[in-house]
């Protein structure tokens, strides 16, 4: 394909078209509306639950949908929208790059009748809060850009304390390369030797001290589990830059993991969720796929993303609904996995795909998910 043409080679045709593990879905919810298959399993959850159950055994993994994509509703709309998707939780943008559309961080911190009112609306309709997310940068270079995600991390500690929600999202952040710096600097190669030397000072001056310190103040107000999102322009953004911090501050730094970005790195995001499963690093998990232009890729590599609809004949990848980049099969593997390794906190579906509307790929990947996640306790070996 040239770099005019449309997409309409047959990997591009195969990508456009619905796939048939989306049919396969369809076919195991046995043409129930989203909100009925979900019911016809046994949804019960609590708001006290931390996140895990011991290691190889499990309870249904709720299925919710993180909230920046209803950021035209308001409150009582989006509710009314997610229990009608059959939807058991949400992730709730609290500030930073997602916003806070939905949650009036000041108020709700400053009055606890408040935020239990919040709280108790989400409960009349059957959904959970499980997460709070401030997918902030409060190591940025411009100190007031600093300062406001710093205080909006802090206030989301708090509201999490209040709501009893044992999860907050977020990225690590990224600082600049030298106290000079005005704009973050990612460095993921340390070569010429000053790359080295600028990556050294922000894990050393910026990274590590601040995060030591938002941890223990999480921790004082009993949040244990920070769960970053391995994202490109942060200094997290694979499981070893994870793993460096998580050894660096402690267990309180784990995963949200968002495979979607771990595709585009060549990572298995199964293989993933074992590494950091058998460290119990694996605190929350978002649902949104990638799928690959394998002609774009071998011209142009896998640095090459997309996120509107225009660039898509000239770009290696994008961003899609779960079943949409993966089928059936793949993600019946990734779900059992999480189960094998004891996560059974939430299925967080992003919205972030240019081809479907929000509420046609919300729709699909409630469908999808619940094709596959798991409803039961596992039984002994009968069959032995």
């Amino acid at each position: 394909m040239n770099e005019n043409s449309s997409p309409d080679s047959s990997s591009r045709r195969k990508f456009l078209a619905t796939t048939g593990s989306l049919l396969a879905a369809a076919t195991v919810t046995g043409g129930l509306t989203p909100s009925a298959a979900a019911k016809s399993a046994s949804l019960a959850t609590t708001a006290s639950d931390t996140g895990g159950s011991p290691k190889g055994v499990g309870r249904k993994i709720p299925i919710g949908v993180f909230d920046p994509v209803y950021g035209d509703l308001s409150l009582d709309e989006m509710l009314e929208r997610v229990s009608a998707l059959g939807l058991e939780a949400m992730e709730i943008g609290t500030g930073g790059y997602p916003g806070s559309n939905h949650c009036p961080l000041d108020e709700l911190v400053a009055d606890a009748a408040k935020a239990k009112a919040w709280k108790k609306k989400f409960e009349d309709r059957g959904i959970r809060v499980a997460t709070l997310s401030c997918h902030g940068n409060p190591i940025h270079p411009d100190a007031a850009h600093a300062a406001r995600d710093t205080e909006t991390f802090r206030k989301t500690v708090r509201l999490a304390e209040m709501l009893d929600v044992k999860v907050i999202v977020g990225f690590s952040g990224c600082p600049g390369g030298s106290p000079t710096d005005t704009q973050p600097n990612w460095i993921t190669y340390r070569w010429p030797p000053e790359y080295a030397e600028m990556q050294d000072w922000q894990w050393k001056e910026k990274v590590v001290p601040y995060w030591k310190e938002a941890a223990k103040y999480a921790r004082e107000h009993g949040i244990r589990k920070l769960a970053f999102e391995m994202h490109p322009n942060f200094v997290v953004y694979n499981p070893r830059t994870l793993l460096k911090l998580r050894e660096a501050v402690g267990e309180e730094i784990g995963a949200n993991c968002d495979l979607s970005h771990l595709f585009w790195q060549g990572c298995d995001p199964v293989e993933v969720i074992h590494f950091l499963g058998k460290q119990g690093a694996i605190y929350h998990a978002h649902m949104k796929d990638t799928a690959f232009f394998p002609d774009n890729v071998n011209k142009y590599g896998v640095l090459n993303f997309a996120f509107e609809t225009q660039d898509l004949p000239l770009a290696s990848e994008t961003f899609r609904a779960v079943g949409y980049g993966h089928g059936a099969e793949w993600w019946s593997e990734l779900i059992s996995t999480l189960r094998m390794f004891g996560y059974d906190y939430v299925l967080s579906i992003e919205h972030e795909d240019s081809l479907l509307s929000p509420e046609e790929g919300l729709t699909k990947a409630a469908v999808f998910l619940n094709s596959i996640v798991i409803r039961e306790q596992p039984t002994a070996a009968w069959w032995t």
